[in-house]
């Protein structure tokens, strides 16, 4: 595989992974620490749980994303290291 194609990939990796996270991070911007001791407050404690649900849900997807631009950036590495100790050694 070229190294074009790679850092092709190694780009479409890397940018999901962080549109996950802004995407996390929106969600989280407005959760609130707080705890509901009455039912009085039935709304604010269903907007956090749905908030929960959805950045509970979306977690194994970023950490999917992040592991793939992880091992992307590893390969880039290594086929640049392997390139460069093989030009060097002949």
């Amino acid at each position: 595989m070229s190294m074009q194609v790679m850092l092709i990939v190694w780009a479409a990796l890397t940018a999901c992974f962080l549109a996950l996270l802004a995407y996390r991070g929106t969600l989280t911007r407005y959760e609130e620490d707080q705890l509901f001791l009455s039912d009085s407050n039935t709304v604010e404690q269903s907007e956090q749980k749905e908030i929960l649900r959805k950045v509970n849900k979306l977690g194994p997807v970023v950490r999917l994303a992040g592991g793939a631009a992880g091992l992307a950036t590893a390969a880039i590495m290594g086929t640049y290291i392997y390139s460069a100790w093989q030009a060097l050694t002949h």
